[in-house]
């Protein structure tokens, strides 16, 4: 044998470990490897070490460690694959914009005379959103009129004018907000 001679081992150690058996680690192992790359294909090869671990454990209803999967990933060179986020909003121009007639004087001298608006969005629970649609006056810094919804629209901001008015039929303020795409779209 001359291979055994290059390699500098016995020929003994070489039909040793060419008539060995598996151990049990290792056929788990090799089940693994087979799992790990079946879930792979199957998500494009996005996932890493950790969300793999999860979804292994989840399908093969186990507990593995994530050092062995890592390391049976990395056998595999199978590594993630960074996605880029998409923009989930487009910025576009505004329809209708008005001069800035507040231009910082946040002090009202009388009720009704200067009011500002804006929308707030509220995260609870697992994910949800709503959202806040408030008007306050500058005079005393008291809430004229809000509503709460679970959409961000031109409705939700004309609804809380709308009851902003109705409480004050005889008001004909200035109403300042960020310009923000509720307020410089068409109604």
């Amino acid at each position: 044998m001359k291979l055994c001679e290059v390699a500098g081992i016995a020929r003994s150690s070489y039909y040793k470990w060419l008539n060995r058996k598996a151990s049990i680690s290792e056929l788990v192992n090799q089940e693994l490897e087979k799992k790990i790359i079946d879930i792979a294909e199957q998500v494009n090869h996005i996932y890493g070490y950790r969300r793999m671990t999860l979804a292994v454990n989840r399908a093969l209803h186990t507990n593995y460690n994530w050092k062995r999967i890592r390391r049976i990933m990395r056998m595999n060179q199978l590594f993630s694959v960074i996605r880029r986020k998409k923009p989930k909003w487009f910025k576009s121009t505004a329809e209708h914009t008005a001069k800035n007639m507040l231009c910082r004087q946040f002090h009202a001298a009388q009720p009704n005379e200067k009011w500002c608006t804006d929308v707030t969005e509220l995260k609870y629970g697992n994910g949800c959103k709503k959202y806040l649609s408030a008007i306050i006056d500058l005079y005393d810094r008291s809430i004229v009129s809000y509503i709460l919804s679970n959409k961000n629209d031109n409705k939700l901001v004309m609804d809380t004018i709308k009851r902003a008015m109705k409480r004050n039929p005889k008001a004909r303020p200035m109403i300042h907000s960020d310009r923000g795409f509720q307020y410089t779209s068409h109604a």
